[in-house]
């Protein structure tokens, strides 16, 4: 019996630079036979709140730990990953990008901005990180975490940047990026995250395809500039025209936008036109599914009889949320809060002084789209499925779909170390990198995800092309290989050859794509592979997520259990029963002695109706394993950790959609 244990600090080293689509032909076709993984949105102490809350993992020091390099955490530990990635954007906030390493370091020009020397103090004060985590119990803990919370408030201080600085400043960025881009071994993309301060998170991840003779054209355009994401699009569609070189745009966590990220609205509240539509899917071909900040792919109170919906959950759902959850007799979801240990001591209510007035307009203050103010609409146009299928009711409107989106998984990491690993997780912030402390109190964070590209090489250009036309999909961390191609002529033989890919390729579409032209009584056949993670656990099962639009314009979801491990049945409610569970939660293990390392099926929709349009998606399910939260309470002996922090999940990678269009 193989056991999974406790390894918060991975010292092995294992090189997985391509893993290879494990059937392909022996002779190299002409379809992309690697899987690349990779992450696309990582800060470093670039970002003011990464550095205010004590990060001081710098661009180098994230590349070379992506890479598979030892590190030191600015905790102090020495980390590496498990696996080295294969690409990696370091994205730090646009928003005073670079700024306060520069004004504690006492750069003259920071400060004599209006809050330069006011900031500088209270970043200088700041306790250190290894002391924080070192803290002798939770009370000393909390206290110092609320000091460095406080200082967060230094990432959005007045510097008065000029473009000089701003360009120096971008110019780093630029080359450490260069510095690192291996082609054929290591890939890394010069980019940014764009955080508007609108109401509702509608932040992006602009990443450039080009190298330096393109990059160092531009600057970042960020919140300062226009909290509107179309004026970002705008801007950006400038940068291609001049420049002439590819520039996308990535939406996260979709899950914190409170009905903003798929909205039928502008940014200025006007109904979203062809236009507007045609510009979102151009520059956004992509969404970021699932991160450390929750899974965005769907929710309970919107999938009420999906039984795996419940997944990472993060914050409460909408007052006036209504649903019952079916499935498996589940009661309706408690949604994780913020619990902290009783005796907490809490961060100042406000700083001994206050900070200078900004001159002008305050940009900082929440602004932008009305709030949504139905909650069904909130949950719906926050997550990625019902916002596929939004995308279906606009595509018959307009003739276009802004919704149409491939789907990826990233970290959101602000300490610099790129993993998504249950028994490797150093946080989100620095205060939560691994300590007896972070399990009572933040808990709500999950460890994920990644993005895994379908490409012919290790390159920018191939990777962007892959990212571009959506033939990647988004893991919570497991680096499971996916293959779902469909057509209309498949058969039950072809998901058991050597040579799917080629079959895949040969006679239909990958991952990402659309199937057109249905010909008459026949529906669409899907042909999918899931292959488990070699290091991780075994394969639960595989589902077809299917959205539609009938004739009535309402709009529909169903979830097909299509391949699953064991001798298990669908029941007389149509739900395939329990793999159950292997983990024993006093060691924080499990065992693969449930589940399969490989499942492969054709499946036909029984539903299908060639008037209809429709998208498909594949989950793959993990069987269960122990989260980072049972790690630290294995590794610390921690007791009464709050419910809110799950100690078993069932992890998960979400393959990017293929649509039908009649």
């Amino acid at each position: 019996m193989i056991k999974y244990g406790l390894a918060l600090i991975a010292t092995a080293s294992i090189s997985l630079t391509a893993l290879a689509e494990p059937y392909s032909p022996a002779v190299r076709d002409t379809f992309p036979d690697n899987v690349y993984w990779g992450d696309t949105h990582l800060h470093t102490f670039l970002s003011g709140d990464a550095y205010s809350m004590g990060n001081t993992v710098t661009p180098d020091e994230a590349y070379r730990f992506a890479r598979g390099e030892t590190i030191r955490a600015t905790g102090g530990e020495d980390v590496r990953l498990q696996r080295p990635l294969d690409f990696l954007m370091v994205a730090d906030h646009a928003e005073n990008l670079g700024v306060l390493p520069r004004l504690v370091a006492g750069d003259a020009r920071l400060m004599a901005s209006p809050h330069g020397k006011y900031f500088a103090d209270i970043l200088k004060s700041r306790p250190p990180l290894p002391e924080v985590l070192n803290s002798a119990d939770q009370v000393e803990f909390n206290k110092a975490n609320g000091v460095l919370m406080a200082a967060k408030g230094a990432w959005k201080g007045d510097y008065a940047i000029d473009k000089p600085l701003a360009r120096e400043i971008w110019q780093e960025v630029i080359d450490v990026a260069e510095k690192y881009n291996d082609p054929g071994n290591f890939t890394t993309f010069a980019g940014y995250e764009y955080s508007s301060a609108a109401w509702g998170m509608l932040h992006r991840n602009v990443l450039f395809a080009g190298g330096p003779e393109q990059t160092r054209q531009t600057l970042p355009f960020s919140h300062f500039d226009s909290d509107n994401p179309e004026d970002l699009w705008a801007y950006l569609e400038k940068y291609q025209d001049t420049v002439g070189s590819a520039v996308m745009s990535i939406p996260h966590n979709s899950n914190l936008s409170r009905g903003q990220m798929f909205s039928p609205l502008t940014f200025k509240n006007k109904p979203i036109s062809t236009a507007y539509a045609r510009t979102r899917s151009a520059l956004e071909p992509l969404l970021e599914v699932t991160q450390i900040k929750g899974d965005s792919e769907t929710h309970p109170y919107i999938s009420p009889d999906d039984e795996f919906a419940d997944y990472e959950s993060f914050g409460k759902a909408p007052a006036g949320t209504q649903a019952t959850t079916k499935a498996a007799g589940k009661k309706p979801v408690k949604a994780a809060t913020k619990t902290t240990a009783k005796g907490t001591a809490k961060a100042p209510a406000k700083a001994a002084k206050k900070p200078p007035t900004k001159k002008g307009a305050d940009k900082s203050q929440r602004v932008g789209p009305n709030p949504v103010t139905d909650p069904m609409d909130n949950m719906n146009q926050s997550y990625a499925r019902s916002g596929l299928k939004l995308g279906l009711a606009h595509q018959a409107k307009l003739g276009t779909n802004p919704f149409k989106f491939g789907m990826i998984g990233s970290t959101d990491s602000h300490t610099g170390l790129a993993t998504a690993d249950e028994d490797n997780f150093w946080g989100k912030m620095g205060t939560n990198e691994p300590s007896p402390f972070r399990a009572y109190s933040m808990g709500m964070f999950g460890s994920a995800g990644y993005a895994a590209v379908w490409a012919r090489e290790n390159t920018r250009d191939a990777i962007f092309a892959a990212l571009k036309r959506k033939e990647v999909y988004g893991s919570t961390g497991p680096r499971v290989t996916v293959r779902f191609f469909g057509g209309w002529d498949y058969t039950d033989d072809d998901a058991h050859s050597p040579t799917l890919a080629a079959i895949g390729y040969a006679g239909g579409v990958p991952m990402g794509s659309d199937l057109t032209s249905a010909p008459r009584r026949e529906s669409p056949s899907f042909l999918i592979r899931a292959v488990k993670d070699p290091k991780h656990a075994n394969l639960d099962r595989v589902q077809v997520i299917k959205g539609w639009q009938d004739k009535k314009g309402k709009l529909h979801e169903r979830v097909y259990d299509v391949a699953w491990s064991g001798d298990r049945k669908i029941d007389k409610d149509g739900k395939l029963p329990s793999v159950g569970s292997t983990v024993d939660l006093a060691s924080a293990t499990y065992s693969n002695s449930i589940g399969t390392a490989e499942l492969s099926v054709t499946w036909r929709d029984p539903d299908f109706n060639r008037k209809e349009a429709a998208f498909y998606y594949v989950r793959v399910i993990q069987i269960p394993t122990p989260r980072w939260t049972a790690y630290d309470a294995a590794k610390y002996g921690l007791k009464d950790v709050p419910e809110s922090s799950p100690f078993v999940i069932e992890e998960r990678a979400y393959s990017s959609p293929i649509w039908y269009t009649p």
